[in-house]
């Protein structure tokens, strides 16, 4: 083995018996050379033996970029959402040959240059970048996208008679707050609905009671709660039952993006569930320049339990 401990490519070509170029050309199956089946044999049974794993920083400089997808994932949008896009976005990068590496949280421009620099990614991409950017929902995202998926909790309160509905919000704004805020509205309109009020749930339970029992004293009116998540929604549902109300008699509540904690609530929580495995895997193939092929995404579903 080479001094650093990782197998090279003299290490196979030693114990294979061939040069380390023509290991070299084997391993990168390079179609310009001649090499016969019983040498390409030899080379592959003795890489794999030995524990062979190309260097990335070399292959990346011989083919331009590595074979690394960098996602860029914010706080706060993490869920169903995001870990579905995640295990799409991974199989079909690995179902091409490439490998995925996630960051999580706010990145600094100089930390996000230095992994850059490192590993020469084919591509680096940011969950729901395009809505972060401003892009305006075209009709394909009212059918099947992201504006969609707000519109399916909203509709789903007026389709059960309630009109006067209030946004439940966390106590500090996430990337896509903006976008998800202008889509549940947007959707009022279309319904015919008054507009929407919102108000914020903050994180301590007495605080999170306090603003509930303020936000209902001062607009009596409302009888339902969009939560902007599940965590705001079950934060909702504690206040609600601190204050002596009943859920859903007094008050609805519906979450968003499911976890697996609204089914362990009493009452057990109403959300939205979005499967977002073949956004990934189009993401992936986007990435690549690939063709998508029939991949379309799918529109967000109600998981209907007791809170509406």
């Amino acid at each position: 083995m080479g001094r650093s401990g990782r197998v090279t490519l003299s290490d196979v070509a030693k114990a294979s018996g061939v040069s380390r170029a023509t290991v070299s050309f084997v391993l990168n199956n390079d179609p310009r050379q001649t090499i016969s089946a019983t040498t390409r044999q030899r080379v592959m049974a003795a890489a794999q033996d030995l524990g062979y794993v190309p260097h990335g920083i070399a292959r990346a400089l011989r083919e331009g970029s590595s074979r690394v997808v960098v996602l860029n994932v914010d706080w706060g949008i993490e869920g169903n959402f995001s870990r579905s896009f995640v295990r799409g976005l991974d199989e079909e990068l690995a179902e091409h040959d490439h490998i995925l590496l996630v960051r999580h949280g706010h990145s600094i421009p100089e930390a996000t240059q230095k992994v850059l620099d490192t590993i020469a990614p084919r591509a680096v991409l940011r969950l729901g970048e395009a809505y972060m950017q401003g892009h305006a929902p075209n009709e394909e995202d009212w059918e099947n996208g992201f504006a969609a998926n707000a519109a399916v909790q909203i509709r789903y309160l007026a389709e059960r008679g309630h009109t006067h509905i209030a946004m439940a919000m966390p106590d500090h704004d996430f990337p896509l707050t903006e976008a998800r805020l202008g889509f549940s509205e947007e959707t009022a309109r279309r319904l015919g609905l008054p507009a929407l009020e919102r108000f914020v749930v903050p994180r301590p339970r007495g605080a999170g009671a306090a603003a509930v029992r303020e936000f209902l004293q001062a607009h009596p009116e409302v009888t339902a709660l969009a939560a902007f998540d599940d965590i705001i929604a079950l934060r909702s549902l504690t206040a609600l039952r601190d204050l002596g109300l009943r859920v859903p008699e007094d008050v609805a509540v519906i979450g968003f993006d499911e976890t697996e904690h609204g089914a362990l609530t009493t009452p057990a929580l109403t959300t939205v569930h979005i499967d977002a495995e073949v956004l990934g895997r189009i993401a992936a193939r986007d990435a690549l320049g690939v063709g998508t092929g029939a991949l379309a995404p799918v529109p967000g579903r109600i998981v209907a339990r007791a809170s509406v």
